[in-house]
């Protein structure tokens, strides 16, 4: 196990945190691999980063989340900005392009780093972005995800969650009259019914709107530098992110690269859902050298 070296990096409204795995120095220009997610912090790359130990990695906790905390700003973080926290992370390594595995919301921000900066990035695997905007129901979509905002600010953190967890969970398009549906009850899920009053949750807090709802820039994206990989997971097929991965990948006149396990198939037991992490490792290293 290589043990990880921690950094900070001062952004405007934040302090950034990111940890490095291995040497930078020597012959680490061209080999550095970072893993981001978001808002799920460097705490869920851990079994991923034991499986690459052949090269420096990196993993970073966006701002809000885990150990960078916000410090100012908007109480809502968007892709642009994480964007701009991954590039200054990027540029502090000071080891040229990286290879960027993302998933989720990193995944998001990091196809909108891609866009602005493509000498940042040689290749970009997308691993489920959550992208409403090319969805047949995508006004459902981004109606329910402002709804969950609504919910976590009126009810507090549970209502919200289990209202999200339904969202996720779903197959196929949202229907016309999907918020019409009865709330899910947050017990149901083991979470919290009581309010306890905080509004800093990261993902239903600062990140639900403004993820999905982002434009992606096709057009900067067809055109970059950057190798962009998008990836789904063989177990999440009709769910919204994976979805969203594929009509995404059909703009860009790619087809999606089928990944094992869910969603979290990079995972171990870090929360408790465990997907296939040699599995998947071994498919990244493959997708990653195949350039």
């Amino acid at each position: 196990m290589v043990e990880p070296m921690t950094r900070t990096l001062d952004a405007p409204g934040a302090t950034l945190t990111y940890d490095v795995r291995g040497e930078l120095a020597g012959d680490a220009a061209g080999r550095v691999l970072m893993m981001v997610g978001s808002p799920m912090d460097a705490s869920g790359f851990g079994t991923l980063a034991a499986r690459f130990t052949d090269r420096p990695v990196v993993t970073y906790d966006p701002r809000g989340t885990g150990r960078s905390p916000r410090t100012g700003g908007a109480p809502e973080s968007t892709p642009d900005e994480h964007a701009d926290d991954l590039r200054r992370v990027i540029e502090a390594l000071g080891v040229g392009p990286v290879d960027l595995f993302a998933s989720s919301g990193g995944a998001v921000n990091s196809l909108a780093l891609v866009a602005k900066h493509p000498d940042l990035v040689r290749t970009l695997v997308a691993h489920e972005p959550p992208v409403a905007r090319f969805l047949p129901d995508r006004d459902v979509v981004l109606a329910v995800c402002a709804d969950i905002h609504a919910t976590y600010q009126r009810d507090g953190l549970g209502p919200a969650m289990a209202k999200f967890i339904a969202l996720t969970s779903q197959r196929g398009p949202l229907p016309a009259g999907y918020l019409e549906r009865p709330a899910p009850n947050p017990a149901d899920f083991g979470l919290p019914t009581a309010d306890d009053g905080s509004r800093d949750d990261p993902l239903v807090g600062q990140n639900i709107r403004t993820c999905s709802a982002h434009e992606h820039d096709l057009e900067a994206l067809a055109a970059a530098s950057t190798r962009i990989v998008i990836a789904v997971g063989a177990e999440s097929r009709g769910e919204l992110a994976a979805r969203g991965a594929e009509a995404l990948a059909e703009r860009l006149g790619t087809t999606p690269v089928v990944f094992p396990s869910h969603h979290g198939g990079f995972l171990g037991d870090e929360f408790g859902m465990p997907g296939d992490p040699d599995a998947f490792a071994a498919t990244l290293r493959d997708v990653l050298s195949a350039r």
